[in-house]
């Protein structure tokens, strides 16, 4: 397994602030999973204008973070760091509770298969042990 801080995520997806929604990768298995964080802070140009009064991080950039999760583990896989991810598909997304500031959201993906340059992903979202949301997606990987 392998761990990877804020400086090493960046050598693997060209996502950057205020559009880089994975802060840590706690677990990595080549070519089948990754368990990866994100901080919900107050300092998130997002919560700032999702809602003012009662912020709640959107469901989109949870979807958006496993996603991005799913790209750390199919580039550190192949070992080609200037491999292009892009999200093909979603489907059977669920969104169970809302995310706010101070939660630490963790992504769970698990790579399901694979039809190179396509490949499908399970990702789960949770805060607390508690489940937030899940979905299916496919990526294009090249």
């Amino acid at each position: 397994m392998h761990i990877m801080d804020i400086h090493e995520i960046q050598k693997y997806i060209p996502h950057r602030y205020p559009f880089l929604f994975v802060d840590r990768v706690l677990s990595l298995e080549k070519g089948l999973s990754i368990i990866a964080t994100k901080n919900i802070s107050a300092s998130d140009l997002i919560l700032q204008g999702h809602f003012p009064h009662h912020p709640v991080f959107p469901g989109v950039l949870i979807i958006e973070g496993l996603a991005q999760a799913s790209g750390i583990l199919g580039s550190y896989s192949s070992e080609n760091t200037e491999q292009e991810t892009l999200l093909t598909e979603v489907t059977h997304t669920r969104f169970k509770r809302k995310v706010e500031i101070g939660d630490v959201l963790q992504y769970e993906v698990t790579l399901l298969k694979k039809r190179e340059p396509f490949f499908w992903f399970k990702g789960v979202a949770t805060v607390d042990s508690h489940i937030v949301a899940t979905c299916e997606f496919s990526a294009y990987l090249k």
